[in-house]
Order: structure tokens, then sequence, then C-alpha cells
């Protein structure tokens, strides 16, 4: 009995060991890596990725090695394409240059993480730079990206403003309350992050939205991009990854404190009072009034493109509706 006894556990041991050695799904099959390439570092525009991993909802999906990969120096967009990746997050006028180059590169958006343009110019309040007009007399950090420049152009001449009177400095912006400090007036942010930043450290603010301005300018960004020959080879993983996706910010949306701490624990090197309050701020702003999370409104990308195309700021066309799909989302 004793011998048989040994037997039955060293058998015990073998099978745990092989079943635990090799990741396999519920189909017996060995679990293939998915990886998700982040536009930025870790920040509440992510919360629903990590969510998903956190709270098993990839696993839900039979899918056990998914990874949210650290953007690279280069593109996104151009890693995406290249096939480095599966999915990755980009933003309409990153894709409108990929789309307009000779050889496109091969990407599809295949989610909206955010409904509209949030983006805008932020000063300290004690400037006085409540509307685009006022920018001028004042300094301006740009990237020298022409479509950056050409909004900025766009909204200032709109409100009956001289760009020209708007002096440039090359400059990134990786601490917005210490460049507010510097010389540089005005800073174009995403306000769920760097507006709330400012926010909770009690600094007082002047803030206008390039949509108030122009709705040419109102696109959803940023949006998840995947590689068209994955898409094209497995359609059904791809739908299963986004509908892991789509719960991860469907619970960011109902649960903002949860999923905050998620976040952070995922990244501790992220400000917790900081993703706390973007999170709230945020959790009306992932949905808006869209019928489902992630749902793409291609007529307002539509718009942005013909828009880009007027102004020369890209130098084809771009088809109505090419790149976009909302039949991974659904």
């Amino acid at each position: 009995m004793k011998r048989l006894f040994r037997i039955f556990v060293l058998s015990l041991v073998v099978v745990l060991m092989v079943s635990c050695g090799s990741k396999k799904n519920e189909s017996g099959k060995k679990s293939k890596k998915i990886s998700i390439v982040l536009d930025w570092t870790p920040n509440t525009n992510h919360t629903g990725l990590y969510v998903a991993q956190e709270l098993g909802y990839f696993k839900d999906e039979g899918l056990d090695n998914v990874e949210i990969v650290q953007p690279p120096e280069g593109s996104t967009t151009g890693l995406i394409g290249a096939g480095g990746a599966q999915f990755g997050i980009s933003f309409p006028d990153s894709l409108a240059k990929a789309f307009t180059k000779d050889s496109k590169v091969p990407v599809t958006a295949v989610a909206a993480i955010i409904q509209h343009n949030t983006t805008g110019i932020i000063s300290l309040k004690e400037k006085g730079i409540d509307r685009p007009k006022k920018m001028e007399g004042h300094t301006y950090a740009t990237w020298e990206s022409p479509v950056e420049q050409a909004v900025i152009k766009k909204v200032v001449t709109s409100d009956g403003g001289d760009y020209s009177k708007i002096k440039l400095i090359p400059t990134e912006v990786p601490d917005i309350v210490k460049a507010l400090k510097t010389n540089i007036d005005t800073v174009w942010i995403y306000y769920a992050w760097d507006g709330i930043k400012l926010e909770t450290e009690g600094i007082k603010t002047n803030f206008f939205k390039f949509t108030d301005y122009d709705k040419n300018l109102d696109h959803p960004s940023p949006l998840i991009i995947a590689n068209n020959d994955y898409l094209k080879k497995n359609p059904d993983e791809a739908k299963k990854v986004l509908r892991a996706i789509r719960r991860g910010y469907e619970y960011a949306i109902k649960n903002p404190e949860q999923a905050a701490k998620i976040l952070v624990k995922r990244n501790p090197e992220i400000d917790t009072k900081l993703a706390l309050a973007s999170q709230k701020w945020l959790a009306s702003e992932y949905k808006a009034e869209a019928k489902q999370w992630g749902e793409i409104d291609i007529d307002r990308i539509n718009k942005y493109y013909s828009w880009l195309y007027k102004n020369k700021l890209i130098e084809k066309e771009i088809p109505k509706g090419f790149g976009y799909s909302n039949e991974y989302i659904k």
C-alpha cells in the first residue's frame, strides 16, 4: 500500500509539473503571445488595458499570454505596421501620415479609447490667456510638427489673432508644472492628465479646447490599432482581445476609483492622487454619447482628414472610411 501511495504521489507531481510548465488555453493549445504597445508612458488613457489584465478579462477569452509593452523610441504605428506587435495605440494625425505614404502602413484603427479630442492650450491664470487670440505676444512650447502648428494657427486666426506674433520655443514638456514656471507661457496638453495634474497641485490655470473653435478638429483620440495581416488571419482572436479590453474600460467607467488603484498597482511610479482625479474626469469621456465604448465615429474622422487635406497638411486625400473598422469591437 505504501508503494502504491508513493507511485500515486509521484504521478500527481508529474501531472502538475507538466500542466504548470506550459501555457495552454481551454482548447489545449499553447497560448500565443499577444502584445499591445503603448503610445506613451502608462497613464489613465491606458487604464482599461491594465484592468483587463488584472481582473482576468483576457483569460476569460482564453488569452493567457497578453502583454502591455512600453512604447519604442520610434513610432508605435510603424512598429505595428511592420508586424512587431499585434496591437498598439495611435492618433488620427499619425495615422493620416501613415495612410498617405507611397507604401501605406498596413494598420487599421479598431477602437476609440476616448470619443472626443480633449486637447487644448493651457496657461497660468495670471497670464490672462483665456482664448486663442491672447496667445499673441506669448511663448508656446512646440514639438515642431506641421499638423500641430497648423492647428494653433487655425484657432488663433479664427479667433482674430495674429499667429506670427506667437514666439515658438522648440522643446519637450515632460513636466507641465515645471514648464509653466519657466519662460513657457502656453502648452498643448491632454486635459485628463496635465490639466488634472495642475488642478491637484492647486495651480490656477486657463484652458481652451481646440474643438470649441473648429469642429473639424473633433475626432476620437487616442485609438487602438492593429496589424492588418494579423486581423486578416486572426479575426476571431482579435475580437476576443477587443472584447476583453472593452470590459476593462467599461469597468473603469463604472468604477473609476478601483480602476485607478489597479493602474497604480501595475505602475507604482504613477502618483495615486493624480491617477484618482484623472480617472474620475475620464469616466464620462471614454464613452461619451456613443452606444458602447470603443465605437469609432468614422464621420468625424473623415471630416478631420478632409481638413488636413484642404490645409495641405497631407499630400493625398484619404478615401472616406479608409483605415478604420468597428467590426472588431462589436
